[in-house]
């Protein structure tokens, strides 16, 4: 049974466009550890959500997949992980929001992970 790691991120409004923007670059670059199943992982930003309240002020989301539980906690336990979110989140987020949740639908997860959902 597959893992999906969901997370949602609130910076402090005096940080920067090009923090975020670095922030977003390293974390993309978790997708190369072999714990995140077949590169799976992508972050997305702004929300387009309207109205726009309903993001409830969030700036990113990141969605993963792994192969279990114990890829989830090599990813979270990992040194790039690490080096990335005490680098550019820890110190300068407002919130950040975790939900994970296994799954044995396949398809629909491997679609939503790689962006091709209409309707949601």
């Amino acid at each position: 049974m597959a893992v999906i790691h969901v997370v949602l991120f609130k910076f402090r409004p005096d940080v920067s466009d090009e923090h975020k923007s670095r922030f977003v670059t390293e974390i993309r670059k978790l997708k190369s550890l072999p714990c995140v199943e077949d590169g799976q992982l992508t972050v997305g930003g702004p929300s387009i959500t309207d109205p726009i309240e309903r993001s409830k002020g969030y700036h990113f989301c990141l969605v993963s997949r792994h192969r279990n539980r114990a890829a989830l906690e090599e990813y979270q336990a990992s040194k790039e992980h690490h080096d990335v979110t005490s680098t550019y989140l820890w110190p300068f987020k407002e919130d950040v929001c975790r939900f994970d949740f296994e799954t044995d639908d396949e398809k629909a997860i491997a679609t939503l992970i790689n962006g091709k959902v209409n309707g949601l």
